[in-house]
This record gives C-alpha cells, structure tokens and sequence, in this order.
C-alpha cells in the first residue's frame, strides 16, 4: 500500500506534459459484417441508442467440451458514423462481475461514438451470467439476496457468527443448485467468450475499453491473446495478484473509503449545503465523526425507513455511504439520508440498490466469478482476527472488506490457476486512474501498471469517484484517452492530469 509521502513523491516524478508522444501503428480495417451473427432489435429493457442492434453468439458451457452444450450470450453494435474512417471494431468491456456490456453501451455508446467520430464499430456483450445472456441461479433465500447481506457486514462489535453461518448457507445453496452454469462463472471463460466474439467479428484485433473489473478481464485477454489486442484501455485498474485476485479486491475498499473521504467532507462541510438543509458538519474534520456517530447509534437503534420492513442500521448506513463515494453526483442523497436520520421526526430513504433483495441470478453472478475465480481461506479465527484489525485501522467500512465470504465454503470452484499479467507483449495499453477512488484505489491500479511494465503507460487524474474516461468531466484524461484510441498517441511516460 502507497504511502501518502510516496504517493506525493510519485506524482511529482510524473510529467504533468501534454499526452502527446508515440503513435501506435494500426491494426488494419476488418470487415464490417460480422459472420454468424443475425443483428436485431435489442430488448427495450436496456434502452438502446437509435441504430444499437443485438445478436446472440453462441459460446460452449464447458470449452472443455466445446462440442457439447452451448449457450447464448447478447452482443450488441453501434456501427462506425463514417465508413470511410472505419478502423476496426472497440470493445467496451464493463465492470462488475455482474455488469450488463449491451446496457453500458446503451449508456455511453452516444458520447463515445462522438469521441471516436467514426473511427470503430463500438461492440459490447453481456458476460454469461448477466443480463440477456444465459443464467446461472442458486435458489437464495430473499433475506441473503440483500447488498447488506452479500456484502459481509460485521454484527455489533464486530461479531462476525451471524456472517459465517450465512455464508455457509449460501455456498452450499449455490452448490446444491447452480450446476455447470455457475461453475463456468469465471474470468477465463470471460476472456474466451471474448476471443469467440472477435472471430465471429471477423476482426483480426480489437481494440478495447475496459472499466473496474472489466480492467482485469481485458488485462487477462492481452496475456493470452497479446497479438490479438490493438488499443487496449484499462480504466480503474486494480491489484492482479493471481494469489488474491478478488479477495484483494475487496480489501481494497478499506483504502478507497479513506482516500475518497476527504472530496465528501469538504463538499458536506461547504457553506452552500447550508441552503440545500445537506451541511453535516462545520469543519471538514468533522465529517467523518458525524456519519460514524450516526452510523454507532443506529446499530444500538435502528430507524424505520419509506421501505416497509427495511431498517436504516449502521451498516447500512455505512454500505451507503460506500456507494456514494462512486460519483460526486451521490454525494446530496447520501446527506439527505444521515440529515433524516438525524431528524426525530425524519424519515429515511434508502438508496433503490438498499431498498430490496437482488434477483438470484445477479446473486449468482456477484459471487460466482469471485469464488470460483481463486481458492479463498477458510480459517474462521483468521477472519476473526482480521476483522477486529481492520475495523480498528479502517472505521469507515467496519470490517466488511476483511470478512468471512461464501467464497471461504465454495464447492466445486473452476481448478483453473488465475491469469498471471506480466509486461510480456506488445506496448500498446494505456491505464487510466483516479487518485481517490473508493472501488479500485490508486495504490492497487499501481500494481497494475507494476504488472505491465513497459507494456503499459499510466495517465492519473487528480479526482475521486470511480471509472474515469467520459465519467469525471475531466477534459484532461478524456483527452488523453481519445487522442490515444483515434490517433495512436500515448504518452512517452506516465503523466499525471491535475
């Protein structure tokens, strides 16, 4: 983990230059019509841009058997504006896992096509697992289908019984019922899901944008496939340590929490949120006291909230104020929410992802990938232990990124050794991170850029919240990212955009 001191010494060793240095050479125009693939409409669900079209590739369950079973996945298109201009075919590889590409693309797809004017066809596909694609489902109980319930929040002083009896009931609901489908649920299948849909593309490479764990999965692809790979994007990388993988992850928060605090405490601590009813403390200094005194009362007290027989606990206060963190645009209903709570006669809204139990096949989909991804411990005093150190050194989470998962009960997992990311392959990826970001931290994107080597070039924005390209308004690191995707410009060193 970076020091603030080495952190600070990093970024002045960083060119804050314009991002202008190498040109990558291309890839070449490939075909615009993909082979075996019928485009049509998409499923109104996902609001598709005018012009988005959608398609099923079939992929095998088990590509140890690629003859047997196969299953659909949905990919969707938005062709290239300008024929003419055409280059090839960027994938946009979302996050998650659990996260929809065909709805990312729904979402981004406009501001994108605008940034590459013409340049790619934009393609996405919705992972196994997720959206309109093939399901896995382990028949979950609503009451462990809850964020607050995945998300293995401590009880009162960090006891952690109720978390390792939950956990056990859920792997074992997910072994007795998932079956081949959530077996498959792993980044590998990710990556060769990914190589079928190039060919079926008919592209010789892809370029790509990648966010949050989609970063991983895109990293995973360049290590296997590297001459297969074009313009390769990670955005909001985090740490690939194939012994953790995911587990790293998720202790990662506890450092984002911290890193992302202060850009919430000095807008909540601002003399405007004084107008707007949303100021929660005089000082910045004192923010973070008011949301743990809160959050300290409620688990004594919990409230009623709109949502009937929902409560407003400590950790869900706590789990809210860790999505907020995400986007400075959560930052007011985050307020209003503590500013209700503080409130005798308030009555709390909860935030819609905490106000009711998950489907079980996203339930399936969150854990799948994680737990089958990588062998997790199984020692509940080690959790024991790490949660009473982790509470201690990181409040603001409570302890819920250091504990006992469904992960440490898995049955049948994948056998396959995570990817190892080295610098072994062509130079042709460009990292981009936030310095105070509450999912991937800027300490574990280092790794990443560590990991790659020469293979990589790291552009670090001075902002917080999560994912970076035409999400923080920074015109800098958009820039820096457009540049690199339509012209092949990478910076010559890293380079830090304040």
């Amino acid at each position: 983990m970076t020091t603030n001191r080495g952190r600070q010494a990093l970024l002045l060793a960083l060119s804050v230059a314009a991002v202008a240095g190498v040109t990558l050479g291309g890839g070449g125009a490939a075909p615009a019509v993909a082979a075996g693939l019928e485009w049509g409409d998409c499923d109104p669900a996902v609001k598709p841009l005018p012009g988005q079209r959608c398609a099923t590739l079939s992929v095998p369950l088990d590509y140890a058997d690629p003859g047997g079973e196969q299953i659909g996945l949905v990919v969707s298109r938005l062709t290239a504006g300008r024929p003419e201009a055409r280059r090839g075919t960027l994938m946009v590889i979302p996050g998650g896992p659990g996260s929809s590409g065909v709805q990312r693309l729904a979402q981004k797809g406009a501001a994108l096509a605008e940034e590459m004017d013409g340049a790619y066809d934009l393609v996405a596909f919705d992972p196994r697992g997720t959206g309109g694609s093939a399901k896995a489902r382990c028949g979950l109980a609503e009451e462990d289908r809850w964020t607050v319930t995945l998300r293995s929040w401590p009880g009162g002083g960090g006891r952690i019984d109720d978390n390792v009896t939950r956990a056990k009931r859920i792997a074992e609901a997910c072994s007795r019922n998932g079956g081949a489908m959530l077996r498959g649920l792993t980044t590998a299948n990710q990556v060769r899901d990914l190589e079928r849909l190039r060919q079926a593309l008919g592209e010789r490479k892809l370029s790509a944008w990648s966010v949050s764990y989609g970063t991983y999965v895109a990293a995973a692809y360049a290590e296997r496939y590297p001459g297969r790979t074009d313009r390769w994007v990670l955005d909001s990388s985090s740490d690939p340590d194939p012994r953790r993988v995911a587990r790293g992850w998720l202790e990662g928060m506890a450092r984002g929490a911290e890193d992302r605090l202060p850009d919430f405490a000095a807008w909540a601590a601002h003399p405007d949120r004084a107008a707007e009813g949303l100021r929660l403390a005089v000082r910045p200094g004192d923010v973070r006291r008011v949301v743990l005194d809160l959050a300290a009362r409620l688990d004594r007290e919990p409230l009623p909230t709109t949502t009937p027989g929902a409560m407003l606990t400590g950790t869900v206060l706590l789990q809210a104020f860790q999505l907020a963190l995400y986007s400075d645009a959560a930052f007011p209903s985050f307020a209003r929410l503590v500013t209700e709570a503080l409130d005798p006669a308030g009555e709390p809204v909860l935030p819609r992802e905490l106000s009711g139990a998950m489907p079980d096949e996203a339930a399936a989909i969150t854990m799948g990938v994680v737990c089958n991804d990588v062998d997790w411990p199984a020692s509940v005093p080690a959790y024991e232990r790490a949660v009473a150190v982790d509470r201690a050194r990181n409040p603001l989470t409570a302890g819920m990124p250091a504990n006992i998962t469904p992960c440490s009960f898995w049955k049948g997992g994948s056998g396959e050794k995570p990817v190892r990311v080295t610098g072994r392959g062509p130079s042709n990826i460009l990292m981009i991170q936030n310095l105070r970001d509450p999912a991937t931290p800027y300490s574990m994107g280092l790794r990443m850029r560590a990991a790659l080597g020469e293979r990589a070039r790291l552009v670090t924005v001075d902002q917080g919240g999560h994912g970076v390209y035409l999400g923080n308004g920074n015109a800098c690191g958009d820039r820096a990212v457009t540049r690199f995707l339509t012209e092949g410009a990478r910076p010559g060193e890293d380079v830090l955009c304040r």
